[in-house]
């Protein structure tokens, strides 16, 4: 059983990674739109994809809790610091959905400039979960 929640995991973290990679890619191109239908597309965009994303996100926490469970107490410093990463993006993706309103709201104060390096937060930390993942170096 171990195995089948370990891919369930490894499909739902991949999806949510792809849900935070291309939401503030949105807002890249929200925070450069100036023809009203074009923001009132990326206002929909942002909407459906954050409502999408969220219980991915939920279920990839949910499936990682119960990896964890399942592995036991010895398993390593690592753990602790991925948990810690992990809430740090729900975090960011928490973040996103207040930005997903401000949007909504034609309330955003940022330029496109600042979501390109908003952008790349969970690249950052896909990158180090894995590395902790597969060399557990602590």
């Amino acid at each position: 059983m171990y195995l089948w929640i370990k891919a369930f995991h490894i499909i739902v973290m991949t999806s949510w990674f792809a849900g935070l990679f291309y939401l503030p890619r949105i807002f890249v191109n929200h925070a450069m739109a100036t023809e009203p239908a074009e923001i009132a597309r990326l206002k929909l965009m942002e909407g459906k994809l954050y409502r999408f994303v969220t219980p991915i996100a939920w279920l990839t926490i949910a499936s990682g809790l119960t990896l964890w469970y399942q592995m036991g107490a010895g398993v390593g410093g690592w753990i602790h610091a991925k948990v810690a990463l992990i809430l740090v993006l729900y975090g960011y993706h928490h973040y996103c959905g207040m930005l997903v309103k401000k949007f909504a709201a034609d309330q955003n104060i940022r330029d496109h400039v600042w979501y390109r390096f908003f952008n790349e937060i969970p690249v950052l930390i896909l990158l180090v979960v894995v590395i902790l993942v597969t060399v557990k170096p602590f």
